[in-house]
């Protein structure tokens, strides 16, 4: 409570209401002290003339007196008729008349308590320099026992005589308290009147005060308001004065700093919105490279925790390039710069592009850096290259192979009918492997371009699945000498399930499946069949006894070109192309397909495929 007690009056003495009331007071103040000192010593210097006016004695008593001074026959006689002389004056202003001669020797007083001093040498130094012609004072004021006196000397001249010879002085006292008494309680009512003038002054100093600093105050305060965001309110003007200008001016200044800050405020969010759903990372730094502003995207394309976390952080640590970039170069010269933020389970790669935030007078404030995602393009790069390097790879293999044999054949086999037979044999299954492989690349072509023809129907997908298993039991056993035997073992309930796939596309999946499983699985394997149905998705799998897949291809297995055992595969005449087509026809069908493996027992092929599931409620709906 104390401290806020002492926040107030300081608040107070340093208001406008305390400094007006102030300056006005001091300045009441002083004036009237200056009028009352100015006054008082005039009124003083005028009683003393009044006085020394009022205790001037007569023509005719000087020059009695100066007669007197001039004789020389009988002293006492002389004296005696001064004192009579002294004694005729009637002035009760007069307190004492001393006559001191020429020798200065006192003549005469009119005191009767100060005969004594009569043929007395004087002692006093200006009656002295009076007496002999020097510069004197001629009306001095003198002090005793506690008294205050008008002291007038005025020479006696000799007027008869031809130099004009001092005969003596003549001293006049007259008593100044009652004169004192006077200016005092003059005094005393003019600082009554100025005390009583300065209270009623301070009043109307603070009533002033008060109408002159209300304006100002609620100017103050809504100025604070304005500084603070709230442009509500309006100053209430109570005159045409300057002041009155002043609080209109601000109304005006508030209602324009409102519409700015609104429309600031609506490009600010315009700006956000825009930044906020822009598909490129946006950043932008201050002079010295700190980041003050970054997307969602951007935060999510440099795999950071949050956007807060960035803001101060250095652009060159923050893009990892500080080993290879300085501000400096990206100030200078760098415009643009690749970026790999790929991790372990993600592939991000970005193309930065810089641009500088310059004034007009050229100062550069800041950087702004566009992140733009390449990882699909790069990707689609890197497989266009991929897929270039593996048609050429291999259609060059069987092309080698054709180009040999037709030079074999033209360099004399062809006259011998058993290896020209053999030779044309290899001829055709190398043209037969060649032909399948355009035909897998024309059908991804046409899955790619969305060109490709699927007719969806509702199928019992368990009598479809057993339907593509009895073709190959059929020809199991239609072999009379078949290269290698295997078993299929059917997992297969009988209930119906129903789902809208293209019946002649899943038979191309399966077929690709089970021909791998029959080519992979060791002489006498058993192929394992299963349907799983999991309520909204059933689930087809494939399971052989082969060697299975290592851990590290089996994320590559649906790849173009992708062969686990490269030499095994292309002996055997596959294409490397067959997963990958059945991964596009499974994702056409809205579904899934996936790979279990473990090297040297086997692999599992997994289809997920999804379907709603339905009951007949009424078989007579039906029957009507």
């Amino acid at each position: 409570m104390r401290h806020k007690r002492k926040y107030n009056w300081r608040s107070f003495f340093s208001s406008i209401h305390f400094k007006v009331a102030l300056v006005f007071t001091l300045t009441l103040l002083v004036t009237l002290e200056v009028v009352g000192a100015f006054f008082v010593k005039q009124l003083e210097r005028q009683s003393l003339d009044t006085v020394k006016s009022q205790i001037a004695l007569k023509p005719y008593a000087t020059d009695t007196l100066t007669s007197e001074l001039v004789k020389s026959d009988d002293y006492d006689k002389i004296n005696e008729e001064i004192y009579k002389t002294l004694n005729s004056i009637n002035n009760p202003t007069i307190s004492e008349i001393s006559v001191v001669d020429a020798n200065g020797v006192i003549r005469g007083t009119s005191d009767v308590n100060a005969q004594e001093t009569i043929n007395r040498k004087t002692t006093d130094s200006n009656i002295k320099a009076a007496l002999s012609g020097n510069k004197y004072n001629k009306s001095p004021i003198e002090e005793s026992n506690d008294k205050r006196y008008q002291v007038v000397v005025k020479p006696l001249v000799n007027a008869q005589s031809t130099d004009n010879r001092i005969v003596g002085v003549v001293v006049v006292r007259a008593n100044l308290e009652p004169t004192y008494k006077s200016l005092n309680n003059i005094a005393l009512i003019f600082f009554t009147a100025s005390f009583l003038a300065v209270l009623l002054g301070v009043i109307m100093s603070i009533i002033i005060s008060q109408s002159l600093a209300q304006p100002i105050t609620e100017i103050n305060d809504r100025t604070l308001r304005i500084a603070q965001g709230d442009y509500t309110g309006e100053i209430q003007v109570r005159s045409n004065d300057e002041i009155g200008q002043l609080a209109e001016n601000v109304n005006i200044l508030a209602l324009r700093i409102e519409e700015t800050t609104n429309s600031i405020d609506f490009e600010r969010r315009r700006l956000d919105s825009v930044l906020e759903y822009m598909t490129d990372g946006v950043i932008a730094t201050d002079r010295r490279g700190n980041i003050n502003m970054i997307n969602t995207t951007a935060v999510r394309d440099l795999n950071l925790q949050d956007g807060n976390s960035a803001i101060g952080e250095s652009i060159l640590n923050v893009l990892h390039i500080e080993e290879n970039q300085t501000l400096r170069d990206l100030l200078e010269g760098s415009q643009e710069l690749f970026l790999d933020f790929s991790t372990n389970g993600r592939d991000m790669y970005l193309q930065a592009y810089f641009s500088l935030i310059q004034r007009s007078s050229g100062f550069v404030s800041g950087i702004v850096i566009v992140l733009h995602d390449v990882t699909e393009q790069y990707r689609v790069d890197e497989e266009r290259r991929q897929f270039v390097s593996n048609v050429s790879h291999e259609l060059r293999t069987p092309l080698t192979s054709v180009n040999s044999y037709v030079d074999a054949l033209q360099d004399g086999a062809i006259d011998d009918p058993e290896l020209a037979r053999n030779f044309l044999g290899v001829l055709q299954d190398e043209t037969s492997r060649m032909i399948r492989m355009i035909n897998d690349l024309l059908e991804l072509s046409r899955m790619d371009s969305g060109t490709m023809a699927v007719d969806n129907e509702f199928v019992n997908i368990s009598e479809l699945f057993n339907y593509i298993l009895n073709r190959f039991d059929m020809i199991i056993a239609n072999d009379d000498a078949p290269e290698k035997t295997y078993s299929i073992h059917r997992e297969i309930p009988k209930t119906g399930i129903w789902v809208e796939l293209d019946p002649s596309k899943f038979t191309q999946v399966i077929d690709n499946l089970m021909n791998n499983a029959i080519k992979y699985s060791p002489d006498g394997g058993v192929i394992t069949t299963r349907l799983v149905d999991k309520q909204k998705e059933v689930i087809l799998s494939i399971t052989d006894q082969g060697l299975g897949i290592p851990a590290k291809d089996v994320d590559h297995v649906f790849d173009r070109f992708f062969r686990v055992d490269k030499a095994r595969s292309r002996a055997q005449g596959g294409t490397g192309l067959g997963l990958a087509i059945s991964k596009e026809i499974v994702e056409r069908f809205g579904g899934r397909i996936w790979v279990e493996s473990v090297e040297g027992k086997g692999s599992t092929f997994y289809i997920a495929l999804p379907y709603e599931p339905y009951e007949l409620e009424d078989e007579d709906d039906w029957n009507d």
